[in-house]
C-alpha cells in the first residue's frame, strides 16, 4: 500500500505465500494489478484494520473505503495442513509486520520439531 520500507518481515510474508503455494499447488491469490492483488488478499485474509495493524492508516495508499471482507478460515485456505502448521503459517501472514514471526522463531516453531537439518549433519567440504 505504497510503503517504501523494506525489511525482513516482507520476506517472511513471501515465505508464507510460498508455503501456501507448496501446500495447495497454486498461488494464494493472483491479481492482475496492485489494486486487484490487494483486493484478492483482503478477500482471503480479511481487510486489515487498525485493530490488527495499528499503523495501517499511515501507509501512503491506505484507503479507509477499501471494501471490508472477513478472513476465511485457515482450514478453508489450507485444508490439509496440521494445527501447528496453521499456527506457523498464520504468524507469517500477520498484517502488522511488527507482529510477524521472525525467521529464527519460525525455524524453532513446533511445526519443525523432529525434522533433521541434514546440511548440519553433512557439511560441505
Amino acid at each position: 500500500m505504497g510503503s517504501r520500507k523494506y525489511s525482513t518481515p516482507v520476506d517472511i510474508w513471501s515465505v508464507g505465500c510460498i508455503f501456501i503455494e507448496m501446500l495447495n499447488g497454486r498461488a494464494l491469490v493472483r491479481g492482475s494489478t496492485d489494486t486487484d492483488q490487494l483486493q484478492k488478499i483482503f478477500e482471503v485474509l480479511g481487510t486489515p484494520s487498525q485493530a490488527n495493524w495499528p499503523s495501517v492508516t499511515e501507509l501512503p495508499d491506505w484507503d479507509p473505503d477499501f471494501r471490508k471482507f472477513e478472513a476465511q478460515s485457515w482450514q478453508k485456505i489450507v485444508p490439509d495442513l496440521c494445527d501447528s502448521g496453521i499456527q506457523l503459517l498464520s504468524k507469517t501472514l500477520e498484517y502488522d509486520p511488527n507482529m510477524r514471526v521472525t525467521g529464527k522463531a519460525g525455524m524453532a516453531h513446533e511445526y519443525f520439531q523432529g525434522m533433521t537439518n541434514h546440511a548440519e549433519d553433512n557439511p560441505v567440504k
